[in-house]
């Protein structure tokens, strides 16, 4: 499991792109499954993205 958060508006904006840059650098990982979730209070805002994988056998 791989998670990816940020609260700042600019992070947040970015927080997919480093994502994807993530899966793209790990090759060996499967992916399973992606969830987005997102909490707030009255002042701040997190999205957090939450990479679920499998590392696949080396040959």
């Amino acid at each position: 499991m791989k998670v990816f958060s940020a609260t700042m508006i600019a992070d947040r904006e970015r927080l997919g792109e480093k994502v994807t840059a993530w899966i793209e650098t790990h090759k060996e990982c499967e992916l399973a499954q992606i969830i987005v979730t997102q909490s707030s209070d009255a002042a701040f805002h997190c999205v957090a993205i939450t990479v679920f994988y499998n590392e696949r056998a080396r040959a």
